[in-house]
């Protein structure tokens, strides 16, 4: 039966992908070893469910309301694998395991393990082809934005409840959690996306995410929406009765919206208007005139907003088709850098999170650049100090300040120049 989630174990042994040192031909077969790092980011995923058991997870659990957190289904649909078929060696407590991310092993396992096996026969079995950075974009926004699926959704009240912010940039976030080697080997058996499509894409679909949730409706908090869609960082600043403090909102150009108002989550759409400058002039015309009518409708009225989110979110669909299509060469990525950094983009980096997207976004196309070997390495460190400033300007959301934060950014912008 195809879509059985054996568990972790049928993964393991000296033969497959548990062996104790990178020793393979073909693949690492340490990948587990990785997967159950202890304190890096790599092993993230082993110790998902494990968090659910200590303070801070059952914290949240109490103010919720909801029992011990490890037992809880708001927590397990992330932080575990419920709900799917098991096989005999399945353990909730594997956390995000193997199949979590390449889909139920029962179908494929064998044409896994045989001799002379391909990856087409494995996904054709039920794998998941996670080579592909749309499959691997709507995998990981499960968790790291969320789904209509029971317990992948981080409402504003978990959210108040002390669970952490959620943030997501598929390149980046994949590099942290490598176990596999992009060889000649892999290329042939796969193909490669590379990081500035991967990136690309993993903007747009994340933009479609979100959006497509919004638009769905049925999440409410009471007589408010679900302000999870919203940017955080809006809210949640300093309020002082000091007749000489001045408020910290700043207009966005990209927002046409009212001050008081809280604006929706925007990171993305910006990093799409980076990329599709660049790549696709007309969509980012149609991206521009969708988002700003976006934002104008939330201003207005929940069913024009809906309306308006359906529309965009297919305008980012377009996007993440058009960016699967094509190559990234040189010159595009320098020019999308360019983009992110410029000083007409820069001024709608008014908030957290859009400002901590852009300085993920220009360390992706820098590795980028590295990685395929278009940009020297040593040139490149000389844009790393630059760009490791602007990362501590967004390293506590408490502490963020937008001029700041551009300065920044203006000093990582001319250091890239170099790179031309």
């Amino acid at each position: 039966m195809k879509g059985v989630h054996e568990g972790v174990a049928s993964c393991a042994g000296s033969s497959c992908h548990s062996r104790q040192v990178d020793s393979g031909v073909n693949v690492r077969q340490n990948e587990i070893i990785t997967w159950q790092s202890p304190s890096s980011a790599a092993g993230a995923h082993s110790r998902a469910w494990r968090v659910l058991t200590e303070p801070r997870a059952q914290a949240i659990a109490r103010k919720m309301g909801i029992g011990p957190a490890q037992n809880a289904k708001e927590c397990l649909g992330c932080h575990a694998d419920p709900g799917v078929m098991r096989g005999g060696k399945f353990q909730i407590s594997d956390g995000v395991g193997c199949e979590s991310c390449h889909g139920g092993a029962s179908g494929w396992l064998a044409s896994h393990r045989a001799v002379g096996g391909t990856h087409a026969a494995n996904v054709a079995n039920g794998m998941r082809a996670l080579e592909n950075p749309k499959v691997r974009a709507g995998v990981c926004l499960d968790c790291h934005f969320g789904s209509s699926r029971p317990g992948q959704f981080v409402t504003h009240q978990i959210m108040a409840a002390g669970h952490p912010r959620v943030a997501f940039e598929l390149d980046l976030f994949s590099s942290m959690i490598n176990h596999w080697d992009v060889d000649a080997d892999y290329v042939q058996r796969k193909g490669y996306a590379g990081g500035v499509k991967t990136w690309a894409v993993g903007q747009a679909m994340a933009l479609d995410r979100a959006l497509s949730l919004y638009g769905e409706g049925g999440r409410s908090g009471g007589a408010f929406p679900e302000l999870y869609f919203f940017d955080c960082h809006s809210c949640h600043r300093e309020i002082s009765d000091d007749p000489k403090a001045r408020p910290k909102w700043e207009a966005n150009p990209g927002r046409p919206i009212p001050s008081g108002q809280p604006p929706f989550n925007d990171e993305n759409m910006i990093m799409l208007q980076a990329a599709a400058r660049v790549t696709s002039p007309a969509l980012a015309q149609r991206l521009e005139a969708d988002s700003r009518a976006f934002h104008a409708a939330l201003a207005r009225d929940r069913a024009e907003s809906q309306r308006a989110a359906v529309k965009l979110a297919g305008t980012a669909r377009t996007l993440a088709d058009a960016f699967a299509a094509r190559g990234f060469t040189r010159s595009d990525t320098l020019a999308i850098l360019d983009s992110v950094l410029s000083t007409e983009l820069s001024r709608r980096y008014t908030d957290y999170s859009g400002s901590a997207q852009a300085v993920m976004a220009a360390d992706t196309l820098l590795n980028a650049l590295v990685a395929s070997g278009q940009v020297d390495r040593g040139a490149a460190a000389r844009v790393r100090p630059q760009l490791d400033r602007a990362y501590a300007q967004v390293r506590d959301p408490n502490s963020y300040s937008p001029d700041t934060f551009r300065n920044a950014l203006t000093q990582v912008a001319q250091a890239a120049r170099s790179l031309r």
